[in-house]
Protein backbone atom coordinates (compact mmCIF):
# COMPACT_ATOMS: atom_id res chain seq x y z
CA UNK A 1 0.00 0.00 0.00
CA UNK A 2 3.23 2.47 0.97
CA UNK A 3 4.58 1.73 -2.59
CA UNK A 4 1.33 2.27 -4.65
CA UNK A 5 1.02 5.62 -2.42
CA UNK A 6 4.55 6.64 -3.19
CA UNK A 7 3.86 6.03 -6.77
CA UNK A 8 -0.18 8.07 -6.98
CA UNK A 9 2.27 10.82 -4.94
CA UNK A 10 5.08 10.74 -7.83
CA UNK A 11 2.46 10.76 -10.50
CA UNK A 12 0.57 14.17 -9.21
CA UNK A 13 3.51 15.67 -7.48
CA UNK A 14 6.15 15.65 -9.98
CA UNK A 15 5.15 14.27 -13.10
CA UNK A 16 1.57 15.86 -13.20
CA UNK A 17 2.97 19.34 -11.97
CA UNK A 18 6.14 18.98 -15.09
CA UNK A 19 3.19 18.52 -17.69
CA UNK A 20 1.10 21.42 -16.49
CA UNK A 21 3.97 23.69 -16.30
CA UNK A 22 5.74 22.48 -19.65
CA UNK A 23 1.98 22.85 -21.12
CA UNK A 24 2.01 26.66 -19.60
CA UNK A 25 4.70 27.38 -21.79
CA UNK A 26 2.73 26.85 -24.82
CA UNK A 27 -0.20 29.06 -23.65
CA UNK A 28 -2.40 26.32 -22.21
CA UNK A 29 -3.88 26.44 -18.73
CA UNK A 30 -4.78 23.37 -16.72
CA UNK A 31 -8.67 24.08 -17.61
CA UNK A 32 -7.33 24.16 -21.68
CA UNK A 33 -5.94 20.40 -20.39
CA UNK A 34 -9.00 18.97 -18.26
CA UNK A 35 -11.54 20.00 -21.56
CA UNK A 36 -9.48 18.73 -24.04
CA UNK A 37 -10.50 15.23 -25.26
CA UNK A 38 -8.43 12.32 -24.84
CA UNK A 39 -6.27 11.30 -28.22
CA UNK A 40 -6.79 7.86 -29.61
CA UNK A 41 -3.12 6.96 -29.15
CA UNK A 42 -3.29 7.74 -25.00
CA UNK A 43 -6.41 5.81 -24.94
CA UNK A 44 -4.63 2.56 -26.04
CA UNK A 45 -2.51 3.04 -23.90
CA UNK A 46 -3.87 3.85 -20.94
CA UNK A 47 -6.70 0.86 -21.39
CA UNK A 48 -4.14 -1.59 -22.48
CA UNK A 49 -1.99 -1.03 -18.96
CA UNK A 50 -5.62 -1.17 -17.00
CA UNK A 51 -6.18 -4.57 -19.20
CA UNK A 52 -2.89 -5.99 -18.54
CA UNK A 53 -3.53 -5.30 -14.71
CA UNK A 54 -7.13 -6.04 -13.79
CA UNK A 55 -7.26 -9.52 -15.05
CA UNK A 56 -3.66 -10.24 -14.18
CA UNK A 57 -1.81 -9.18 -11.05
CA UNK A 58 0.88 -6.48 -10.15
CA UNK A 59 3.43 -8.00 -11.25
CA UNK A 60 1.28 -7.68 -15.15
CA UNK A 61 0.71 -4.39 -14.45
CA UNK A 62 4.01 -3.10 -13.42
CA UNK A 63 5.16 -4.33 -16.56
CA UNK A 64 2.67 -3.14 -18.65
CA UNK A 65 3.71 -0.06 -16.96
CA UNK A 66 7.45 -0.31 -17.00
CA UNK A 67 8.10 1.80 -20.71
CA UNK A 68 6.49 4.82 -19.31
CA UNK A 69 7.57 4.92 -15.69
CA UNK A 70 11.03 3.34 -15.68
CA UNK A 71 11.25 4.07 -19.67
CA UNK A 72 10.81 7.92 -19.22
CA UNK A 73 13.95 7.79 -16.61
CA UNK A 74 16.05 6.52 -19.30
CA UNK A 75 14.80 8.87 -22.19
CA UNK A 76 15.74 11.31 -19.75
CA UNK A 77 19.35 10.14 -18.78
CA UNK A 78 20.50 9.57 -22.01
CA UNK A 79 19.02 12.70 -23.64
CA UNK A 80 20.88 14.36 -21.03
CA UNK A 81 24.09 13.16 -21.84
CA UNK A 82 23.91 14.90 -25.38
CA UNK A 83 25.31 18.14 -25.89
CA UNK A 84 23.49 20.98 -25.76
CA UNK A 85 20.16 18.66 -24.38
CA UNK A 86 19.90 21.84 -21.09
CA UNK A 87 20.51 24.62 -23.75
CA UNK A 88 17.93 27.31 -23.39
CA UNK A 89 17.53 26.44 -26.95
CA UNK A 90 16.33 23.38 -26.71
CA UNK A 91 12.37 23.25 -26.51
CA UNK A 92 12.55 20.43 -24.61
CA UNK A 93 15.22 21.23 -22.05
CA UNK A 94 12.66 21.22 -19.09
CA UNK A 95 11.68 17.51 -19.96
CA UNK A 96 14.63 16.40 -20.20
CA UNK A 97 16.16 18.08 -16.75
CA UNK A 98 13.18 16.66 -14.86
CA UNK A 99 13.05 13.24 -16.09
CA UNK A 100 17.29 12.95 -16.20
CA UNK A 101 16.95 14.55 -12.53
CA UNK A 102 17.62 13.55 -9.23
CA UNK A 103 13.79 13.08 -8.05
CA UNK A 104 12.05 11.25 -11.25
CA UNK A 105 16.13 9.01 -11.15
CA UNK A 106 14.40 8.14 -7.48
CA UNK A 107 10.78 7.51 -8.60
CA UNK A 108 12.81 5.08 -11.20
CA UNK A 109 14.78 3.45 -9.09
CA UNK A 110 12.00 2.70 -6.93
CA UNK A 111 9.68 1.42 -9.37
CA UNK A 112 12.15 -1.08 -11.08
CA UNK A 113 13.07 -2.38 -7.15
CA UNK A 114 9.78 -2.89 -7.09
CA UNK A 115 8.76 -4.28 -9.93
CA UNK A 116 12.42 -6.88 -9.22
CA UNK A 117 10.86 -7.71 -6.18
CA UNK A 118 7.14 -8.88 -7.51
CA UNK A 119 9.34 -10.77 -10.90
CA UNK A 120 11.26 -12.90 -7.82
CA UNK A 121 7.88 -13.29 -5.94
CA UNK A 122 5.40 -14.54 -9.09
CA UNK A 123 7.87 -14.44 -12.33
CA UNK A 124 7.97 -18.33 -13.40
CA UNK A 125 9.08 -19.37 -16.52
CA UNK A 126 5.66 -20.19 -17.40
CA UNK A 127 4.77 -16.53 -17.73
CA UNK A 128 8.04 -15.58 -19.38
CA UNK A 129 6.31 -15.30 -22.48
CA UNK A 130 3.30 -13.32 -21.22
CA UNK A 131 5.55 -11.31 -19.18
CA UNK A 132 7.46 -10.12 -22.46
CA UNK A 133 4.16 -9.67 -24.71
CA UNK A 134 2.61 -7.29 -21.75
CA UNK A 135 6.12 -5.06 -21.95
CA UNK A 136 6.46 -5.56 -26.01
CA UNK A 137 2.75 -4.27 -26.78
CA UNK A 138 3.09 -1.61 -23.68
CA UNK A 139 6.42 -0.08 -25.62
CA UNK A 140 4.71 -0.57 -28.63
CA UNK A 141 1.86 1.66 -27.54
CA UNK A 142 3.80 4.03 -25.36
CA UNK A 143 5.64 4.96 -28.75
CA UNK A 144 2.64 5.65 -30.50
CA UNK A 145 2.07 8.02 -27.88
CA UNK A 146 4.98 9.68 -28.58
CA UNK A 147 4.50 9.52 -32.30
CA UNK A 148 1.20 11.37 -31.88
CA UNK A 149 3.51 14.08 -30.49
CA UNK A 150 5.50 14.29 -33.76
CA UNK A 151 2.96 14.10 -35.85
CA UNK A 152 1.19 17.18 -34.45
CA UNK A 153 4.38 18.89 -34.20
CA UNK A 154 4.66 18.43 -37.67
CA UNK A 155 1.44 19.49 -39.06
CA UNK A 156 2.16 23.05 -36.87
CA UNK A 157 5.45 23.09 -38.04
Amino acid sequence: MREAAAGLAAILDIEMNLHVKLCAGWGLSPSDLEQTPPAAEMLAYTRYVLDAGMPGDLLALKVALAPCVIGYAEIGMRLASRPDALAATNPYRVWIAEYAGAAYQEVAAKARAHLDGLADLYATPAREAELIEIFKEATRLEAEFWEMGLRADQRVG
